[in-house]
């Protein structure tokens, strides 16, 4: 009876989980201060380990710093079955605090702006059959920067313009020249770990170390696996119990930053020495 009370858990602690999308930005300050959601609010952690809320009733997936410390996302929500419309805007919040709508409330998903984006401001976003990906300038000019991707997932942009995105299971890197490299193809997959996720769902948040080595979050595995620059892969940390990574950021100090998801869809940030 037991065991059987366990499977049912298990199964309807997957089905809820299912139904969320996990949060995949970890973003710091100059201060140190590290940013994170847990999909029902913006957690602001300083280096000493405080803990307060930041950016309070947003749903964001992911965020962004500026260089002036500002800090962006967005507030995503389903009206239900009876519309089934999706909405949000966009908000920014002040290194002092004051949190403003940069984008009031609109209909469907965001598709003109991007949390993707490097030192000059350019901003990159997957196009809508997610098989491009286009740059809007700071003027708002658009242009198509690389294409010939079957399914573009996450992506992120180092300060120079060069991009690394998930394209399905593949790690991709993009220069800013337009050089397009497969690193890696088929880093992740489904796993019994998590049952619920597909192939397309079983990689999450990217990051660089110090080094300039990419760290990718594999949401099915629970592993963080590190990809060189050469493309040699290392899974460097893992996920216990019922936990998985979806995202990280490496401190000045060479810490690790690591945001990780629950079965029962808790979020939880884990600071760790020795992996960097």
């Amino acid at each position: 009876m037991n065991i059987r009370l366990t499977l049912l858990a298990l199964v309807l602690t997957t089905a809820v989980a299912a139904i969320a999308h996990p949060p995949v930005s970890v973003v710091l300050d100059a201060q140190g201060n590290a940013y994170y959601s847990d999909l029902d609010q913006v957690w602001k952690v300083t280096p000493d380990g405080t803990k307060t809320i930041a950016v309070p009733g947003v749903h964001t997936h992911e965020l962004y710093l500026d260089a002036q410390g500002n800090l962006y996302g967005e507030h995503l929500w389903y009206e239900g079955e009876r519309t089934d419309k999706w909405g949000h805007y966009l908000w920014r919040r002040s290194p002092e605090g004051r949190v403003v709508k940069l984008i009031p409330n609109r209909e469907g998903f965001p598709r003109d702006y991007s949390f993707v984006r490097d030192a000059a401001g350019n901003q990159y976003v997957a196009s809508t059959d997610r098989k491009r990906i286009e740059k809007i300038a700071p003027n708002g000019r658009k242009s198509v920067v690389g294409r010939g991707f079957s399914n573009i997932r996450w992506m992120i942009s180092t300060p120079d313009a060069t991009l690394y995105l998930v394209d399905k299971t593949d790690i991709v890197k993009v220069t800013p020249a337009g050089a397009v490299t497969r690193m890696v193809k088929n880093i992740s997959n489904t796993s019994i770990f998590r049952p619920q996720v597909s192939a397309q769902h079983s990689l999450m948040g990217l990051w660089t170390d110090r080094a300039g080595n990419l760290h990718v979050a594999s949401y099915s595995q629970r592993e963080v696996k590190r990809v060189g620059p050469d493309g040699k892969v290392r899974v460097v940390v893992k996920s216990g119990g019922t936990w998985s990574p979806v995202g990280g950021a490496f401190a000045k100090n060479g810490d690790l930053l690591l945001l990780e998801t629950s079965f029962a869809n808790q979020v939880r940030l884990r600071r760790m020495s020795g992996v960097d």
